[in-house]
């Protein structure tokens, strides 16, 4: 395990409700900085409703958050809400305000957060959009551009105010295989070139086995952490067969068939 200082996110004995009903108990985990962690397991593991949690959508029932050493648990509505400025979300399928073009799309959160000046906000819109591969797309609306160019223009949203952390909710949702390696690509990218610390919501195997540095599989069954580590090699050490089950259902199909 990381030491602390060396933690982007630390998260212990968190617990997750929905009204009564408890989502994920005592979950414990830590994400280094600059790493790109991954929450994965099947649908209704609770995936999304910790992503929730973590950027603050949902009330934590029990249980600590912090970010870089501060807790966000206990922090009150001011300081929560400067905290949650060093966090950029990628929401599943864009989450784009289809009234918008895709520049007024990224200039959203500077408009909200700064006190730029229009050409300022339109200067940073511009090396944004770049950034993620889409110099001179900045006056097309959502609905003129492919799903995977809403994808990126969605990341260059997330990036507006240069976050420490991003959070993507299943970036890869709805892609074909070539759209949705280009866009692992460019996570990677970003992640080296401005050291991000990156957590992302997938059940996709390609993705998971292709960039995750390390993830935590979640389960209903334990209604928490079934297993953490590298994808490849939990995938290649797991004696759990739900663990298997779930990074390599191919194998588990052909060994139950095996006469």
């Amino acid at each position: 395990m990381s030491n602390a200082a060396d933690n982007a996110i630390e998260v212990q004995g968190l617990e997750c409700r929905q009204g009564e009903r408890t989502i994920l108990h005592d979950v414990n985990f830590t994400v280094a900085r600059g790493e790109l962690f991954f929450v994965i397991g099947g649908s209704g593991c609770g995936k999304s409703t910790l992503l929730k949690h973590l950027i603050g959508l949902l009330p934590v029932a029990a249980g600590r958050i912090a970010y870089f050493g501060r807790d966000f648990t206990a922090a009150g509505p001011a300081e929560r809400r400067e905290m949650q400025k060093g966090f950029g979300v990628s929401y599943q399928y864009g989450a784009l305000w289809s009234s918008m073009t895709l520049a007024e799309n990224v200039a959203l959160p500077l408009q909200e957060y700064t006190a730029l000046t229009a050409a300022e906000r339109r200067e940073i819109v511009r090396w944004k959009l770049a950034q993620v591969g889409l110099s001179g797309c900045e006056d097309q609306f959502p609905a003129e551009v492919s799903g995977g160019m809403r994808k990126r223009a969605a990341i260059a949203r997330a990036l507006a105010l240069d976050p420490q952390i991003i959070f993507f909710d299943e970036p890869a949702a709805g892609l074909d295989p070539i759209t949705s390696r280009a866009l692992d690509r460019l996570i990677l990218e970003i992640r080296d070139n401005l050291h991000t610390t990156m957590v992302i919501v997938s059940h996709e195997l390609p993705s998971i086995l292709g960039i995750a540095d390390r993830a935590i599989l979640l389960h209903r069954e334990v209604q928490g952490i079934l297993a953490e580590g590298a994808p490849r090699r939990l995938l290649a050490e797991a004696t759990d067969p739900r663990v298997r089950e779930f990074l390599a259902p191919e194998d588990v199909v052909s060994a139950s068939n095996h006469p």
